[in-house]
């Protein structure tokens, strides 16, 4: 029960809450904070935090999200590979995006497009197709790429030459800088990732100029995070705290980030709605070469811009919600999706819909 007093309770909340309006009014202005993790994004509206806390108190959310954040020419790519013969294998919110000609993946047959569990099921789709290419879509952040990365080195001392990753993996501390330095952003602190965290440790954070409290995902941690955040404020500090302790080290998980830079290294990456970020992707290394899709493929990728009307760029930042948008709960809807941030189960769109304004269900 020692879970459910400390991170549960109410009167935990209650507490810290009232800490909260405490700090608000006492900081005196409008506050930004940016949760960036979808899986913050979605806790937070399931639980209705975000109503609870004072008016000049804001929580937006940022690219935490690994598939929204995937820019708009990967999947013509991948549509591309399909239309070529491969066999595309992958995990499931990529099938329900459209590409910028309106196509999902979702639409083609089991046959040629497979979703997975595990990263590991590819290799077995790989073996039981030997004639046909087996693409994986490699889409994470330092979460996932070490899972994937043992699958590339796996296939590498198997010699599944028939497979190969197309990697859009990327990294948050690059972003967070990006974001930290968007004057149209305005981000007074962040609620850092508690998962990617878990990998990266609080050392990870390290040199960049920002407030950030790492956070897990129950409401008290939540809150926590944010109270941390506005003390940082009103003692005009910027540091980097570690609020998930029972999770979280120092250092992170150096196990998996050995197996992460054994097989990738940094490069720069497109990121939706922010653009070319350096430093912030993760490309495969040339020893693996043989299961890198780009190398296999000799593959291109153009910058292609987002569709009509859609705002999941501006949601990504910061700069506006998602009932800003003029498609949101008309046009785009979880149903019909014109934007990944209303695709994903960790997009804000999505969490908005689900959780924070009343529309009619059909």
């Amino acid at each position: 029960m020692k879970y459910i007093d400390e991170y549960s309770d109410s009167k935990a909340v209650a507490f810290l809450l009232g800490k909260i309006s405490e700090l608000s009014l006492k900081i005196g202005r409008k506050v930004r904070i940016m949760e960036v993790c979808g899986t913050h994004t979605m806790n937070i509206g399931r639980s209705g935090l975000r109503k609870t806390l004072p008016e000049n108190l804001k929580l937006l959310s940022g690219p935490g999200c690994p598939v929204c954040v995937t820019p708009p020419e990967y999947l013509s790519a991948t549509m591309g590979l399909l239309e070529g013969g491969a066999i595309i294998t992958t995990f499931g919110d990529m099938t329900k995006i459209p590409d910028s000609r309106g196509r999902k993946l979702s639409e083609y047959p089991e046959t040629k497009v497979k979703f997975l569990y595990s990263p590991a099921d590819a290799l077995k789709i790989a073996k039981e197709n030997p004639a046909k290419e087996i693409v994986f879509l490699g889409v994470g952040f330092e979460t996932t790429a070490p899972l994937i990365a043992a699958v590339i080195e796996r296939a590498k001392k198997e010699k599944i030459n028939n497979f190969s990753c197309f990697s859009s993996h990327k990294v948050m501390p690059p972003a967070l800088k990006a974001l930290a330095d968007d004057r149209q952003s305005r981000v007074d602190g962040f609620l850092l990732p508690g998962h990617v965290s878990v990998v990266i440790g609080r050392k990870g954070y390290e040199g960049l100029d920002i407030r950030g409290a790492i956070a897990g995902f129950e409401p008290t941690d939540i809150l926590r995070g944010v109270k941390e955040l506005l003390e940082q404020i009103t003692g005009d500090e910027k540091k980097i705290v570690n609020c998930y302790k029972r999770a979280v080290r120092e250092k992170g998980n150096s196990a998996m980030r050995e197996i992460l830079y054994k097989v990738f290294k940094p490069a720069d990456a497109r990121w939706r709605g922010m653009g070319n970020i350096p430093g912030s992707g993760l490309a495969i290394k040339d020893e693996y070469a043989r299961w890198d899709t780009v190398e296999k493929f000799n593959l291109s990728l153009s910058a292609e811009p987002e569709p009509e009307g859609c705002r999941c760029g501006e949601v990504l930042k910061g700069r506006c919600i998602p009932p800003d948008c003029s498609l949101f709960q008309k046009s785009c809807t979880p149903q019909n999706p014109v934007g990944p941030c209303m695709v994903s189960s960790e997009g804000a769109c999505n969490a908005y819909f689900r959780y924070e304004v009343a529309h009619d269900e059909e």
